[in-house]
């Protein structure tokens, strides 16, 4: 019996088309491609505009449009990446508000981070801060991680500047995700989860 792939969300933190973010989001995706267990779909901030006034349990119509956009693409998938830069020690405040703005989607889920910026440290403190954030969702974050050290001199043209050695830490990032995505699959099917 052939097991289906996994069917991964790559979360691009970095509202900006040219940021960052996107470049890495974009040279991560080529890596995870390659990679027959998973199945990608890349979902990037600007193309869900939700209010930063905060969540509300009675949206108006137009973010009841822009939810059932996104809904649907984080219920199915069975793990997250989250790209994002580091930002005044923390991670961009809309990456927060769109996580915010969805509850049961990322229950019982792996989420893993690509992260850049932030100095010496190259998003650690956002990690560490985002660990906190899924976990009181209910999620598990993975060990394994990819970073990026120096903002915008992290990538060069449209890749990272160090890419041999990213690849190195995508391996060990997604055969995590893909261990986690598989355990976790067999446990939703298995047993309803009891929050």
């Amino acid at each position: 019996m052939t097991t289906p792939p996994v069917r991964l969300a790559l979360i691009v933190g970095g509202e900006r088309e040219q940021s960052t973010s996107s470049t890495i989001a974009r040279w991560f995706a080529q890596e995870v491609r390659t990679r027959p267990e998973f199945e990608l779909d890349v979902l990037y901030l600007s193309d869900f505009p939700l209010p930063t006034s905060g969540p509300s349990w009675q949206p108006g119509q137009a973010v009841r449009d822009v939810l059932a956009t996104s809904v649907p693409r984080l219920t199915e998938a069975e793990a997250f990446v989250v790209v994002t830069p580091e930002y005044n020690r923390s991670f961009p405040a809309a990456l927060k508000n769109f996580i915010d703005w969805h509850l049961s989607e990322w229950r019982a889920k792996p989420v893993g981070f690509v992260l850049h910026g932030g100095g010496i440290g190259a998003g650690l403190r956002a990690v560490e801060q985002l660990r906190m954030v899924f976990e009181d969702l209910r999620s598990g974050t993975v060990r394994e991680w990819v970073t990026f050290h120096g903002g915008a001199t992290a990538v060069e043209g449209d890749r990272p500047r160090d890419d041999a050695d990213a690849k190195l830490a995508v391996t060990a990032l997604l055969d995590e995700l893909a261990w986690w995505s598989l355990a976790l699959r067999h446990g939703r099917a298995a047993l309803a989860y009891p929050a």
